[in-house]
């Protein structure tokens, strides 16, 4: 199979567009900052890139249940900001998938943006496997 051999002019503009995407995807999920573990209070603290702060208790990160307070002090933000390390432990932690997972965000997006389900279709469901299953295309 034939490979295809870019100009240094398509190559610098798939750069530039590679550079781009990765800079709006710095800005549409969240992004750590920093991050830290407050012995007092049990938490691991995260600063977002956009100034906002979230803690969560220990516990509840994946692998971190048990951990020591010197362990969880270990705690290092890697990948550009969109995970949490823990070497001693192991761990990696999503820091969109955390946000993602202890904010709860599929169900308050499906209760606020509506439902990926409804009773109407539901209904028509119903409908259509009485009838054989979904009509077909064309028809």
């Amino acid at each position: 199979m034939a490979r295809k051999t870019h100009s240094d002019s398509e190559l610098r503009a798939q750069i530039r567009a590679a550079r781009q995407r990765e800079r709006s995807g710095r800005t549409a999920e969240p992004r750590a900052r920093s991050a830290r573990y407050d012995d007092g209070a049990g938490r691991i603290e995260i600063e977002l890139v956009d100034g906002c702060l979230f803690a969560f208790p220990a516990e509840l990160g994946q692998g971190l249940r048990g951990a020591t307070p010197e362990q969880l002090a270990t705690v290092e933000v890697v990948s550009g900001g969109e995970a949490l390390r823990w070497d001693p432990l192991d761990a990696d932690v999503s820091v969109p998938g955390l946000l993602a997972r202890l904010l709860n965000v599929r169900a308050w997006a499906a209760s606020y943006l509506g439902r990926a389900t409804s009773e109407a279709k539901a209904e028509a469901a119903r409908r259509n496997g009485m009838l054989g299953g979904r009509p077909r295309g064309g028809r």
